[in-house]
């Protein structure tokens, strides 16, 4: 029968150490997963750039003091069931007025006498 090698102190802690890395990394994947669902939710939703619709969910998690990814997970809830919480709602569309089109792209111009 092998014997067992005996891991010093150091090892122990090298292999915890690790294992707290992966499970940021796995953390940190099904976090961007989630944001870049909710980016792709916001672009249909807003007829916006990916990278506007970063922004957006960037300015409905500074101002509603809430984190990104829970603003994503949100986003992606309501794109489930219809339901989001009324400030992260006002938030949202007042972010989607700003910076999303004023007219859906390839209409005709509109006519500023109108």
């Amino acid at each position: 029968m092998a014997r067992v090698p005996h891991t010093t102190t150091d090892e122990t802690a090298r292999v915890f150490a690790l294992q707290a890395e992966v499970d940021q990394l796995k953390e940190a994947v099904a976090s961007h997963a989630v944001v870049d669902q909710a980016i792709g939710v916001v672009v249909a939703l807003g007829r916006m750039t990916p990278d506007q619709g970063w922004t957006v969910l960037k300015e409905v998690s500074q101002h509603s003091n809430i984190r990104l990814r829970n603003v994503a997970e949100l986003i992606l809830v309501w794109g489930r069931t219809g339901e989001m919480p009324d400030e992260i709602r006002a938030r949202l569309e007042d972010s989607l007025d700003r910076l999303g089109p004023t007219q859906i792209p390839g209409a005709p111009p509109l006519d500023p006498l109108e």
